[in-house]
C-alpha cells in the first residue's frame, strides 16, 4: 500500500486542521493506520492510531482530547482532526500503515511497516 499525507499548513494557536492520509490499493481496509510527527531536533512520536475496522483507536497523552483519528474505508482515507492546536504541535506529520493481524499498540512504531510522505503543520503563537 502507498500512503500520502496532506492537509498541513500554518494555523494560529487554538485553531484546527484536518490531515488526510490517502491510500492506494483495494486492500486498504486490511491495514491499521497511525499518525506520527517529528519536530526539529526531536524524536519521531506516534500521536494516534486506528485499527483496520476503525473500532480501536489510541492517542498519545499529549494530544488526547484534542485530536481525533478516523477512517473512511470506502474512500481509502484516514483523517486526523486536530483541534486546540498549540505551538508544540508544530512538526512534520506522517501517516503509516500496519499489515499485522493484531494491532496491539497503535503508538508503537514497531507496529508499522509502510510510511507515507509527511505534511508540515506549523502552529504560531
Amino acid at each position: 500500500v502507498q500512503l500520502q499525507a496532506s492537509g498541513g499548513g500554518l494555523v494560529q494557536a487554538g485553531g484546527s486542521l484536518r490531515l488526510s492520509c490517502a491510500a492506494s490499493g483495494r486492500t486498504f481496509s486490511r491495514y491499521h493506520v497511525g499518525w506520527a510527527r517529528q519536530a526539529p531536533g526531536k524524536e519521531r512520536e506516534f500521536v494516534a492510531g486506528v485499527s483496520n475496522s476503525g473500532g480501536n483507536t489510541g492517542y498519545a497523552d499529549s494530544v488526547k482530547g484534542r485530536f481525533t483519528i478516523s477512517r473512511d474505508n470506502a474512500k481509502n482515507t484516514v483523517y486526523l482532526q486536530m483541534g486546540s492546536l498549540k505551538p508544540e504541535d508544530t512538526a512534520v506529520y506522517y501517516c503509516a500503515g500496519s499489515s499485522r493481524t493484531y494491532f496491539y499498540d497503535p503508538l508503537n512504531e514497531d507496529e508499522y511497516d509502510y510510511w507515507g510522505q509527511g505534511t508540515q503543520v506549523t502552529v504560531s503563537s
